[in-house]
């Protein structure tokens, strides 16, 4: 065997691996829904494509959380709804933020929907957000102590485009 055209043979493919592993550790990876928290934006088994190239975050986007929950680490699926040194809270399953009125046109379910005595009201501290699954009363998010509010640190990143279903295939704007 020739061990030059061996390695000239296996270089393309050993860039090609290395290439993806970096492409998917620092810019982008697919993630996918579990669960229906995030009903009807997003259903149980969809395929997102994650940005995980760090943004400015903004208000109604949906971020992949990575969260410590009873010892085991979990991905949650979310939207940011409170943003660093606001408060929150919900008058009439009416959003308020700050005191002052904000359209959620992605809220779903908030027949039993409560906020937390923990979290309501209280100002978000800074580098830290409020999320919310849009399918309100069955979601995990900042309104139980077990996730509470979300630092920087535990955003992996932002979905911004959906793979799966083919018939949903798309960007996941506001």
């Amino acid at each position: 065997m020739d061990v030059k055209k061996f390695i000239k043979g296996i270089v393309p493919y050993a860039f090609i691996v290395v290439f993806v592993i970096l492409f998917r550790t620092f810019i982008a990876t697919p993630v996918v829904v579990d669960g229906p928290s995030m009903d009807p934006t997003l259903k149980n088994g969809q395929l997102l494509i994650l940005n995980k190239i760090p943004i400015k975050h903004k208000r109604f986007e949906i971020v992949v959380v990575k969260k410590n929950i009873n010892g085991k680490k979990e991905r949650l699926v979310k939207r940011i709804i409170g943003m660093p040194g606001e408060s929150v809270e919900y008058k009439h399953r009416k959003l308020y933020i700050n005191g002052v009125k904000v359209k959620d046109k992605f809220a779903k379910n908030t027949e039993r929907f409560i906020m937390s005595d923990v979290y309501d009201k209280k100002k978000i501290p800074n580098d830290y957000y409020f999320v919310m699954g849009d399918n309100r009363d069955v979601s995990l998010d900042s309104r139980d102590p077990l996730v509470g509010f979300i630092s920087e640190d535990e955003i992996v990143g932002n979905a911004v485009f959906r793979i799966w279903p083919f018939n949903k295939l798309g960007t996941l704007g506001k």
